[in-house]
């Protein structure tokens, strides 16, 4: 009986460390990022630049939008944006009123808006470009950049609790480790929650 066990132990330390080196490995470079663009967020004051800002004009098809709300051709008005102008980001608002049709586009560090006048064809679009650090940081948030990016997330949230729970695992097997790992842990955790506790308004 005793030398079943110590052959699951093994095994289970074998799979842990299995485990803990190649999902390590997998998840290096979101883990990386995650944490860089932890600290970009975390100092904006120091990475944050100023947006460049454009504003554009142009004119549409007249009968694109000066049908019945239910017959505004949406797609053509998007897409002749889109090429007229290079927008990217997907389209987040498209409103109608009686005199104005506003288009919205948002991505990662950009936004784009159009106003257009329903009687003339004519719009104004303003165009919003934050930089890299403010991708970077959309992307840390997960804001505006989409259903596949917030699987990612997903993903490296799941991989990342997998190696934390592996390493624990692991330091388990480490006799002569495993009191002052697992204290060291637990006093991480406590003084994490004390300074919430205490420390945070």
């Amino acid at each position: 009986m005793a030398h079943q066990r110590q052959v699951v132990r093994r095994h289970v330390a074998s799979w842990a460390r299995w485990l803990h080196i190649y999902l390590s490995m997998v998840s290096f470079a979101i883990l990386f990022f995650f944490a860089v663009t932890g600290l970009t967020l975390n100092h904006a004051e120091y990475f944050s630049a100023e947006p460049r800002v454009a504003q554009l004009k142009g004119t549409v098809e007249l009968n694109w939008v000066k049908a019945e709300d239910a017959a505004v051709n949406k797609l053509a008005v998007v897409e002749h944006l889109r090429q007229a102008h290079g927008i990217r980001g997907a389209l987040s608002d498209f409103r109608l009123d009686d005199a104005q049709a506003s288009v919205s586009f948002k991505g990662p560090g950009y936004a784009a808006d159009a106003f257009i006048n329903r009687e003339t064809g004519e719009y104004e679009l303003t165009e919003t470009r934050s930089g890299f650090v403010a991708i970077i940081n959309d992307l840390h948030k997960g804001r505006d950049s989409g259903r596949i990016w917030s699987w990612l997330i997903d993903a490296s949230a799941v991989l990342m609790s997998l190696v934390s729970l592996t390493g624990l695992v692991l330091i388990w097997f480490v006799k002569r480790r495993r009191l002052s790992g697992l204290l060291l842990a637990a006093m991480c955790g406590v003084a994490c929650y004390l300074i919430y506790l205490f420390l945070i308004p």
